[in-house]
């Protein structure tokens, strides 16, 4: 068994998974554009800043294993919009539309032989590309899980 093609294979699997819970395209897709800003009572967030914050950091993760020249960003405010709406109309498709072709380019090193998962990510202190990947992944699992509960209390959910 070739160990290494197998766990390629699960990465590529969880960065889109679907099978234990709501995947991100069937929990982004479909939200009304009326109720993308609108945060619930008892919440910190809207649809749109879960979206943007998903987007964003899959983004700087990306950036941080592609680029030795990696800088890190500022928490939190490079990381989750202030304002709940989006600015512009086309933002939401804009940020679901960035958020995948950057998912595409994990799953394309991921795939790539050439990228040892062991290796340690020259931009960062230790981190290896495998514990990236999977961040990537985990991290927008626990948001997406965030974003079915908003829409379940906007009624916007199915039961």
């Amino acid at each position: 068994m070739d160990t290494d093609a197998v766990l390629r294979q699960h990465l590529v699997r969880l960065l889109g998974w679907h099978d234990a819970h709501a995947d991100f395209d069937s929990v982004v897709a479909g939200i009304p554009p009326e109720l993308r800003g609108v945060v619930p009572a008892g919440l910190p967030y809207s649809p749109w800043q879960l979206l943007e914050h998903i987007r964003l950091a899959q983004a700087d993760i990306l950036d941080f294993c592609r680029n030795p020249d990696y800088r890190e960003q500022r928490w939190p405010d490079d990381y989750w919009p202030k304002a709940p709406a989006p600015p512009r109309a086309g933002d939401w498709e804009a940020s679901v539309t960035a958020y995948k072709r950057d998912r595409e380019e994990l799953t394309r090193m991921i795939k790539d032989p050439k990228v040892d998962l062991f290796a340690r990510v020259p931009a960062g202190e230790g981190q290896t590309f495998l514990r990236e990947f999977l961040l990537a992944a985990d991290h927008t699992a626990y948001h997406v899980g965030q974003v079915v509960a908003l829409r379940r209390l906007q009624g916007d959910w199915p039961t």
